[in-house]
């Protein structure tokens, strides 16, 4: 189809906007409201071009065969600039004294676009205070040009639904709440809105009086500058004045470097350009992330206090006596070498072991592995998938063959039907939680959920179930019977695709949904809606995380999810699939590059000789055949006397792991302990040696994020002080052991996992350069697989298989003495225990500590309210914390999240794992709880969103704008004169 535009005839695609045809087509239309993330506002007015005749908004039109379409004629150019003309009636033109002077302010740019001069409407203030109730940005609302953009970020794409404008009051603004200070609305500093906003009107606090030259005079100066601007402009124009403002624009761009990085917090992956002026972080911009658009969360946007923190380690530190002494690295690196070599030489390669880090790079985790296996000779080597993610890794190799995300995030959002199982989505992966929010709101898509908690998530479903700690697995599998049993299930894809069905048909025999309702206590009724929805849903993505795989069936949880998607065949196409959501930022990656006692990189078995022998050729050693200790097992080996040494970096190892009670006592009898880290972390206390690291903005590498997909992130900063990229530390260490490695840059790493990882084989850095992405696996052409399982399965037959569980009785269980259950997981402000979120003040500020959520019936009964302090205690610990009374839990169940390093919700946790992969079952914990007496300040201040009150949209809903009595569309008085 082919649209005639300025005369031209353009091909259009279909379903394309006039708007984004134009700006395809090289011509330049002002458009300030438009966004292509956000859709169509229909604002600003200010895109109007004439079509077949009439004026029409370019960005609220479809393109369609045969239209013709100017864009410049007198009559679309009048009522752009009338629209625009209204605009700077709401804005006052400052820009050499703005911070948002860089070049990329659309209202800068529109006003030299169109060659304004003069404005005909002069600029009114409005009778409101710039709101800095926020630490993180501010709201300006003299400088809101009324665009909407803010509106529609938060409205239907964050889904937040916090920000509206009342377009019926005499002066309209931006609301939060309806009208409530930003501070003390249920805004969760996403950051959306300030990222979409095309002026200053909402703006980073970082950035004020930081980014231009002469920004950070005091507001007298500042408003005396812009008095004398005002005032030569009726005369000079404000094309000259302009001039002056292009002039320092570019000046900044000589000290505000924009580098492109990826978040280091949780696994969704986002990736944004990092402003930086010297070590200042100025903001972070999200632009073109394949994983998150314009999307951040409030850690990937504003938590980046621990880059440039006070107690940052910048120097080497050696065990003296019960304190630390500050090192040379040679001295540091020298006694770690001999230490190594002392005790591989008296008890042994297997007396050390090695844990890797899942918040650093692909790269660093592919030579911690090396170091272990082609140095020192021991498989002793894992990371923190163990403790979350090894049990979806082992559902998904059992039944379908590749342990990750069967597609993409936009696979989720074309699903017709998302099932979430143990996920607090909306707090631990937020960005994907948009995702799935902007797809049930706008767009019919169903929403299922089960948790132990009514999270936001929870709150939206269409059907939340709130079944009984760790029986998931039941009903699961009892819906899968029904599914089967009454015709509902995809049986041409089961005979095509799927191996074991009648042996798998035959395992559900106890599956009934009258067990299921007994053991899980859910209505018969509720669980046949559930299958129903399913099985007639046009695609169905099931995500999982912490809250099914940290139970003692995790692993036999996750193959029941998996056996469902194939019982109604829910893989090999769009819009469905399996999503274990990966917790770290770099898990995948860790566990995909070699970090795991069993597996060389790529998922490689160890244990195979063949691929044994192509990894000692290409390293030149001879390698241990047998598969060593994973990060539970070490803790035992320590206990038992056969661990001597260990070697950690980026783990708080003491705090996250299970029984940290237990955990610590292991660590204190180690013979030696090294530690690599940023901070000088819980887990340091017990180390001999701490190697300062260098944090995500001061190295490059790769990340892989829990869509498969890997990213390169570059270096924005130098290493602060003495410390170092881990890769270089882990080099440094290998060399003094005598393995002669000449890696001078990452990128020479990964040419060598390519080499040796079929997974990988594709994989460059030039075919990741930029925001550039590949999905694994990664043929040697560099074709990747956004979507897995297309052709085939990964098994040697390319079909599936059902694997048949059991169920199993949780651990730790209730009894009169331990009467309550306790469940854990994170925040959204925070990540985990908070070594990183705590040394950005916005965010303390917001979430200062940890508490626990008690349920209205439990506060009643044993009469505790809000702040009040409590005492829980289980088998293996005891935790002092204040309490929250909430919905969100019920009965007998309580809640607390991780953020705390001095009241860590893992003292109370038990050693007891998932049999398959030694995942601790933190999810199974039994305690008593004591009141304390004491009552404090509610520990969620009023400056925590989740005292807010949102105000649901449907967008800016713009046509109540278009109702008031001040407003007609731009030009409708030429149109009237020429029909005159």
């Amino acid at each position: 189809m082919t649209v005639t535009l300025n005369g031209r005839p353009h091909a259009i695609q279909a379903g394309e906007r006039l708007i984004d045809l134009i700006n395809r087509s090289g011509i330049e239309v002002p458009h300030v409201c438009y966004h292509p993330q956000l859709g169509p506002i229909q604002s600003c007015d200010t895109c109007m071009v004439e079509v077949d005749g009439k004026l029409m908004r370019a960005c609220g039109t479809m393109a369609a065969e045969d239209m013709n379409v100017v864009t410049s004629s007198a009559r679309a150019d009048a009522a752009q600039r009338e629209a625009f003309d209204r605009i700077l009636g709401n804005h006052l033109l400052y820009c050499t004294v703005c911070d948002n002077n860089n070049g990329n302010c659309t209202i800068h740019n529109t006003t030299k676009l169109l060659a304004v001069e003069h404005q005909e409407i002069p600029y009114k203030p409005k009778p409101y205070e710039v709101d800095m109730s926020n630490p993180f940005y501010r709201y300006d609302p003299d400088q809101c040009i009324l665009c909407g953009r803010c509106v529609q970020a938060c409205q239907t794409l964050e889904v937040n639904e916090t920000l509206s404008i009342r377009w019926e009051d005499e002066h309209p603004r931006v609301l939060w709440d309806g009208g409530a200070s930003i501070g003390e609305s249920s805004c969760v500093s996403c950051g959306h809105c300030v990222t979409v906003c095309p002026c200053n009107a909402l703006m980073e606090t970082s950035m004020l009086g930081e980014a231009g030259y002469m920004t950070s005079l005091s507001k007298p100066a500042l408003d005396g500058m812009i008095d004398v601007v005002k005032g030569i402009e009726p005369e000079m124009g404000y094309g000259a004045i302009m001039q002056v403002s292009e002039i320092e624009s570019h000046m900044r761009e000589s000290r505000t470097k924009k580098t492109k990085t990826v978040c280091t917090y949780c696994g969704v992956g986002c990736s944004f350009d990092v402003w930086t002026k010297d070590r200042h972080i100025l903001k972070v911009e999200p632009l073109e992330g394949a994983a998150n658009g314009v999307s951040t969360c409030i850690k990937g946007k504003f938590s980046w206090g621990h880059i440039n923190s006070q107690d940052r380690l910048i120097e080497p530190l050696i065990r003296d006596g019960n304190g630390f002494r500050e090192a040379s690295w040679d001295e540091a690196l020298s006694l770690v070498a001999r230490r190594f070599s002392e005790i591989k030489a008296a008890t042994g390669p297997d007396s050390l072991a090695f844990i890797s880090s899942s918040k650093c790079t692909n790269e660093e985790s592919y030579l911690m592995q090396k170091l272990a296996r082609a140095v020192i000779g021991t498989n002793n080597m894992d990371n923190c998938s163990r403790y979350c993610q090894a049990p979806a890794t082992t559902g998904l190799f059992r039944t379908v063959g590749y342990g990750g995300d069967s597609g993409s995030i936009t696979d989720i959002e074309k699903a017709g039907l998302v099932l979430i199982v143990g996920s607090n989505t909306g707090e631990s992966h937020p960005v994907i939680a948009t995702r799935v929010k902007r797809a049930h709101k706008m767009h019919g898509q169903k929403l299922i959920v089960s948790d132990l908690r009514e999270n936001e998530m929870a709150e939206r479903a269409d059907v939340f179930l709130h079944p009984r700690p760790g029986t998931d697995l039941i009903w699961l599998s009892a819906v899968t019977k029904y599914i089967l049993d009454n015709g509902l299930a995809d049986e041409k894809f089961i005979a095509q695709w799927v191996n074991r069905a009648d042996e798998f048909k035959k395992s559900l025999e106890s599956f009934t949904l009258e067990m299921a309702s007994e053991r899980c206590g859910l209505p018969i009724e509720t669980l046949t809606k559930v299958a129903d929805m399913i099985a007639g849903a046009d695609g169905v993505c099931i995500l999982w995380a912490m809250g099914v795989t940290q139970h003692s069936m995790g692993s036999d949880t996750s193959t029941a999810i998996s056996n469902l998607l194939l019982a109604t065949g829910n893989y090999m196409k769009p819009g469905t699939g399996a999503y274990p959501l990966r917790g770290h930022n770099n898990v995948q990656g860790a566990s995909d590059h070699g970090a795991m006692p069993n597996f060389f990189p790529g998922y490689q078995e160890v244990a195979e000789p063949a691929i044994r022998a192509k990894f000692e050729k290409a390293w030149n050693v001879s390698l241990p055949p047998k598969p060593g200790l994973d990060n539970h097992l070490m803790i035992d080996a320590i206990h038992d006397g056969k661990l001597k040494s260990m070697y950690v970096f980026g783990e708080e190892m003491s705090l996250v792991d299970s029984n940290a009670n237990y955990v610590g006592d292991a660590l204190s009898k180690l013979d030696f302990f090294v530690m690599q880290e940023i901070f000088f972390s819980e887990t340091c206390r017990f180390a001999d040696v701490i190697l300062p690291a260098s944090p995500s903005l001061e190295k490059e590498g790769t990340f892989t994020s829990t869509e498969r997909r890997i990213q390169r992130l570059y270096q924005a900063l130098e290493p602060l002080g003495e410390s170092r990229p881990d890769w270089i530390i882990i080099q440094d260490i290998a060399n003094r052991l005598g393995a002669g490695w000449k890696y001078e840059h990452p990128s020479q790493i990964y040419e060598e996992i390519a080499s040796l990882t079929p997974l990988f084989a594709g994989v460059t850095y030039e075919r990741l350069e930029g925001y550039k992405t590949l999905q694994w696996p990664v043929a040697e052409d560099g074709s990747d697989q956004p979507l897995l399982y297309t052709k085939n399965f990964n098994f040697p037959d390319g079909k599936a298989t059902f694997y048949p569980v059991p169920w199993s009785e949780p651990t730790d269980q209730q009894d009169a003495e331990y009467d309550l259950h306790l469940n854990n997981g994170r925040l959204l402000e925070h990540f985990h225990e908070g070594n990183m979120t705590y040394r950005t003040e916005g965010i303390r500020e917001k979430t200062p500590c940890v508490f626990i959520e008690v349920s209205p019936d439990l506060a009643g009964e044993r009469g505790i309210q809000t702040g009040g302090w409590v005492q829980l205690t289980s088998r293996y610990g005891k935790v002092r914390a204040q309490a929250v009374i909430t919905t969100r839990v019920q009965g007998k169940e309580l809640y607390m999240p991780m953020n705390s390093t001095d009241e860590a919700v893992n003292r109370l946790t038990s050693s007891h794992t998932d049999k398959v992969t030694h995942t601790p079952a933190y999810k199974e914990t039994s305690v008593q709880l004591r009141v304390l007496g004491e009552v404090g300040d509610d520990p969620l201040p009023r400056t925590n969103s989740r005292h807010g009150h949102p105000t649901p949209q449907t967008g800016v809903e713009v046509e109540r704008k278009w109702k008031r009595k001040d407003y007609r569309q731009p030009g409708d008085q030429l149109v009237q004169i020429q029909t005159r």
